[in-house]
């Protein structure tokens, strides 16, 4: 699984065989530039679901659902994974452990399949432990497993494992046997990965340790546009056309700035 916010991303991940592209709310950092994944909106999340729904042939679509479109109510969770599913995805993800089980629940019980999404929850990090390993005592073990179990039995059917001791989300893994784990930063161990694209591209400059750069696109592109912009300026892009002589414009009349007529 990776991350894909616009049309052109969609397509070429699409077509290279990616199984699951994730509309994540991580658009407003990496697309749009805010500190964190909080202010994102409805509307936005609804744009680039869209966007990447029209650009895919096979791979399913799943998008977030934003802060506080879905923790305020039950109705306001259905309303709203109603709008991205309309919006062209296959199916929506949401942070939280056991307290959403209900909410997972009723969205399921409407016909929307429910992505769940524990450990590390970056729309409320600020309230736990902040950007740090999950799990790594008994107590915080324990909560994950138990949540883990109450997403699968509220009718999950996969769970994003992000930021979990390796440990720990092995055992999740065996534990929830029926649904599938996509881990990120949390191990080998689980079923499937998600990257941030941009992360794996090297084209955002906040780096988590667990990320694998595969290219380095940042340089790339900064040396292209630096080579565009020097062709430009010292007139060697564009070539002139070899197929429009100057005589063309012998014996044409115009006007000069002061109004004479020359040719």
């Amino acid at each position: 699984m990776l991350t894909s916010y616009d049309y052109t991303t969609a397509r070429l991940c699409d077509g290279a065989g990616i199984d699951v592209l994730l509309v994540g709310d991580s658009a407003g950092m990496v697309m749009m530039g805010y500190q964190s994944t909080i202010p994102v909106t409805m509307d936005q999340m609804c744009l680039f679901t869209s966007a990447v729904s029209r650009a895919r042939r096979d791979a399913l679509v799943v998008a977030d659902l934003p802060f506080m479109s879905y923790q305020a109510s039950i109705t306001d969770a259905i309303a709203n994974s109603g709008r991205l599913i309309k919006a062209g995805a296959d199916a929506v993800k949401l942070e939280g452990g056991s307290e959403m089980a209900d909410t997972i629940s009723s969205i399921v019980g409407v016909g929307i399949p429910v992505m769940g999404h524990i450990g590390l929850q970056p729309q409320t990090t600020t309230l736990s432990q902040g950007y740090r390993v999950q799990g790594r005592t008994k107590e915080s073990a324990a909560r994950l497993i138990r949540d883990a179990r109450s997403l699968e039995q509220a009718g999950a059917f996969c769970i994003v494992l992000e930021m979990v001791s390796h440990d720990v989300a092995e055992v999740i893994t065996r534990d929830v046997a029926n649904i599938p784990t996509i881990g990120i930063g949390s191990g080998p161990g689980c079923s499937g990965q998600v990257l941030v694209i941009q992360d794996m591209l090297g084209m955002y400059e906040l780096q988590f340790s667990f990320v694998k750069r595969y290219r380095n696109l940042s340089k790339e592109i900064g040396d292209a546009v630096r080579e565009y912009v020097c062709d430009v300026k010292e007139s060697r892009f564009p070539a002139r056309s070899a197929d429009t002589p100057k005589e063309f414009l012998k014996g044409i009349e115009f006007e000069d700035r002061k109004g004479s007529s020359v040719s």
